[in-house]
């Protein structure tokens, strides 16, 4: 019985097999047709995916883009930094002198002893790695010829100034407001110590302290050598009797040697093309008129009562200017030694000169003296001053500096008791 059984298995198994496979050939198009949708819907929801995941880079890279061009080309001041300076300085004297008159007023003029209040706010704010620009604003009780002369000034604009290190050994300055020939000067005088008494004893040689209008210059520095060049212009649109020192064209120039030792010899110079006096007319800031460079005779036409006739005569407009040398020397780190000397070119026989040495140390005191003159200058005689201070530092922002000077002017003798004090903000 086994062999039988055996046989009808295997026919069982063969009979279930042949089923199965023409079941499968009946249904496998129905079964394919259901099967197609679902892989269509698959294949496209991974491409709709792919196309997204393009669109998103995509979208990146232009949002990137846009970020870079709004940076480079956007506000120049939006990521920079404005940083905010004060400084008060007050200078009171008791003065000693046998009257009051207008010779003795002249002498302190000339001795640069300028008593009152100054406020000055410097606005500085950095422009890229490089670029710098700042606006100066000053409020002075200070007069500027005899004292007494001007009573005080509300809070103004006095300078403008950008300035623009293109490397290493070159850098380029523009001062359309307020222009001196101290913004364009190398390591102007007296930046690394404090002001003495008068303005002789702290702001170096006059010619660096004159207002030229608006300015452009340009430094180079070549091993010990540094060089400034510089053109201003001023007196334009200045109504007659104004404050203008009168000339067009200015051109300022200075190279410096850096000896061994901290010792610095310097050359100065200063030329100035004055403008035409014939007209006092009023072109408006910042205009220049092109005519005014051409020199030309002035006719002046004098009147005489007791004479019918009118005698007409001319006068030459000259150039004029200066000329300055300067030798400082550090003797450790805040006692320095200075000494200045200027000609004019007008009048060679006309020297100003001064010695400085002082010790401003930021300890608790410090001090200064001063010897300065003026040899063949208008008056008289000569002029020759003293000064001494000594400065006391009440913490690092305040310090006061009580001192004497002596003044001798032609006939004019005084002696000046003197009190400076200057705060830092």
């Amino acid at each position: 019985m086994e062999p039988v059984a055996l046989a009808v298995d295997k026919l069982k198994s063969f009979a279930k097999s042949s089923q199965d496979f023409v079941h499968t050939l009946t249904h496998r198009p129905e079964n394919s047709s259901s099967r197609n949708p679902i892989e269509i819907l698959k294949r496209l929801q991974r491409e709709a995916f792919a196309d997204l995941m393009k669109l998103r880079n995509r979208q990146d890279k232009v949002e990137r883009i846009l970020s870079i061009c709004k940076t480079s080309k956007g506000n120049p001041f939006q990521e920079s930094s404005t940083l905010v300076r004060g400084e008060v300085d007050f200078l009171g004297a008791l003065l000693i002198m046998d009257k009051v008159d207008e010779q003795n007023c002249d002498a302190l003029s000339r001795a640069g002893i300028r008593t009152g209040i100054d406020s000055r706010f410097t606005f500085e704010t950095t422009i890229g790695p490089k670029d710098t620009l700042a606006a100066e604003f000053v409020a002075s009780q200070k007069g500027k010829g005899y004292l007494g002369e001007v009573l005080g000034q509300s809070l103004s604009l006095e300078k403008v100034l950008y300035k623009t290190n293109s490397s290493d050994w070159i850098s380029a300055v523009a001062i359309p407001v307020g222009a001196q020939c101290r913004d364009v000067a190398i390591t102007p005088i007296s930046s690394h110590r404090g002001k003495g008494l008068t303005d002789l004893s702290s702001l170096g040689p006059p010619l660096l302290n004159q207002h030229s209008g608006s300015g452009i210059g340009i430094k180079v520095r070549k091993s010990n050598i540094v060089a400034s060049l510089a053109q201003f212009v001023s007196g334009l649109g200045m109504q007659a009797g104004s404050d203008s020192m009168g000339h067009c064209f200015s051109t300022f120039g200075q190279v410096v040697c850096e000896l061994p030792r901290g010792i610095k010899l310097s050359l100065l110079g200063l030329h100035q093309v004055p403008r035409s006096l014939s007209q006092h007319v009023s072109l408006g800031p910042l205009t220049i008129p092109v005519g005014l460079l051409e020199h030309h005779r002035a006719p002046e036409m004098v009147v005489e009562t007791s004479a019918p006739a009118m005698i007409e005569s001319t006068q030459e407009h000259v150039s004029t200017g200066c000329v300055a040398l300067t030798l400082e020397s550090e003797i450790d780190g805040f006692t320095r030694i200075e000494g200045w000397i200027e000609m004019q070119k007008s009048n060679p026989e006309c020297l100003q000169w001064a010695v400085n040495m002082s010790d401003d140390s930021e300890d608790s005191f410090g001090w200064g003296m001063s010897l300065s003159g003026m040899v063949g200058g208008p008056t008289s005689g000569d002029h020759f001053q003293a000064e001494s201070y000594l400065k006391v530092n009440l913490g690092k922002r305040f310090s006061l500096k009580p001192g004497l000077a002596y003044i001798a002017d032609g006939n004019s003798k005084i002696t000046a008791f003197m009190l400076r004090s200057n705060w830092s903000l």
